[in-house]
């Protein structure tokens, strides 16, 4: 079977790394990969192994490299690998040396076919220049593994990329490199803004004015993770006005419940703006300071919706209600720290028949409401998660237990039998 493998992707699971001699065990009659990603594995690699699984795979095309690997080695890969569409760079902090980057440049020339860049694990300014050749036929870039880049060194880069449609960075960009970002990458579709783990000299969050400068230059844009500190109505109502072709808007402003910036009011006219202009909207994630307003605008415009995140937010059972009528295509609805209790959870129960799944933490919720929900729906699984002590949490009104999280979706296999002992199927 090993000599069949096409991919091997250890992207996000655990892997019980037991030395640098795993890649020894592929046999010499593996020459079929088109893809490896072992960038997750924290261990050391046998390059000696490296070097040869690559060599006899003609057909690689993606290749993500954990931060053992040096730039040595690196280069060596890729004078065996000039097919090489995707890759994900190993270690890029050894003592810098400039032979040693001098042969990665020659070796990254030489994959003309190129088109995506990630890794750079803690990656040292002083070897992004050497990357330079290559920016200008980049589509793909992810820099969220680089915190020890600063805003200045991630601009220098990315102006660079002119050709680039996915952009992945971490939030010490500020707003100054979405700037450049805006000026340098006309056909940007897709753009991730995550938070950094730490802060470094220097270091200036991003807000409203580094979003409203992409949605004014990269006006192709169709999918947005923004993390924030802070967000305002004008702000999201010119993004909305500039950006309509968005299918994916997910905005998350760090600090939950936070009104705009500037007038202090809940950012419903902001977020109601993205749905009545996207219409073609699919996924739609909503943070901040949010009343039942934002949920009658979702409701009511956002036709096309298939998923939808919501976090501390609504006043009343109404909200939910608005979503759950007036989404037709809704498939997903994922809830936590929202005021939504059992009215709204039984108000539309056959709408749960076209959804893949409810997921509720922390709401209003009650036992009592969900057992009812999977008395009136037998074709669905209603599991109640308590992991925390339920004497803690009752309901204000009745003194009914509420419970911690609801998971509720379609099955025709029936409730599963492998639920903890914290998990009750209904």
């Amino acid at each position: 079977m090993v000599r069949l493998l096409r991919e091997l992707d250890l992207q996000e699971n655990e892997v019980d790394d037991r030395g640098p001699r795993w890649l020894s065990c592929f046999p010499d009659s593996c020459t079929s990969l088109v893809s490896l990603n072992f960038a997750c594995i924290k261990g050391e690699v046998n390059a000696g192994s490296l070097e040869r699984l690559v060599a006899r795979s003609p057909s690689l095309r993606s290749l993500r490299l954990n931060r053992s690997v040096s730039v040595d080695t690196l280069s060596k890969i890729l004078m065996r690998a000039p097919n090489l569409e995707d890759l994900g760079t190993g270690n890029l902090t050894d003592d810098f040396q400039a032979e040693s980057y001098l042969r990665l440049t020659l070796a990254l020339e030489k994959c003309k076919l190129l088109r995506s860049l990630s890794g750079f694990w803690d990656a040292s300014p002083l070897c992004l220049p050497f990357i330079y050749p290559v920016c200008g036929q980049l589509t793909g870039l992810n820099l969220s593994y680089a915190p020890t880049l600063d805003s200045s060194d991630l601009t220098k880069m990315i102006s660079h990329c002119v050709k680039l449609q996915r952009l992945w960075v971490l939030d010490c960009i500020a707003d100054k490199g979405l700037q450049v970002v805006a000026s340098s990458c006309k056909d940007l579709q897709e753009l991730r803004v995550f938070p950094s783990d730490f802060y470094i000299a220097g270091y200036s969050p991003v807000t409203e004015e580094g979003l409203v400068a992409i949605s004014l230059g990269c006006q192709k844009l169709s999918s947005l993770l923004y993390f924030c500190h802070q967000m305002t109505n004008a702000a999201l109502l010119t993004i909305a006005k500039n950006c309509p072709n968005f299918t994916r808007f997910r905005l998350c402003i760090l600090e939950p419940g936070k009104p705009d910036a500037m007038t202090n009011q809940p950012l419903d006219e902001g977020f109601g703006a993205i749905v009545r202009e996207c219409k073609g909207l699919r996924r739609l994630s909503i943070s901040g300071l949010l009343t039942d307003k934002v949920f009658m605008y979702i409701g009511k415009f956002a036709k096309q919706l298939e998923m939808l995140s919501i976090a501390f937010a609504g006043d009343s059972d109404a909200g939910m209600m608005h979503v759950m009528e007036g989404c037709n295509n809704l498939r997903k609805l994922e809830i936590r720290d929202s005021p939504f209790g059992d009215a709204a959870l039984l108000e539309n129960v056959t709408k749960y028949e076209t959804m893949r799944s409810l997921w509720m933490s922390s709401c209003n919720v009650t036992e009592k409401g969900c057992q009812i929900l999977a008395s009136k729906m037998p074709m669905l699984n209603v599991e109640v998660i308590n992991e925390v002590d339920e004497s803690n949490e009752m309901d204000e009104n009745h003194g009914i237990p509420k419970v911690d999280k609801l998971y509720v979706y379609r099955t025709t296999a029936g409730a599963r039998d492998d639920a903890p002992n914290f998990v009750k199927i209904l």
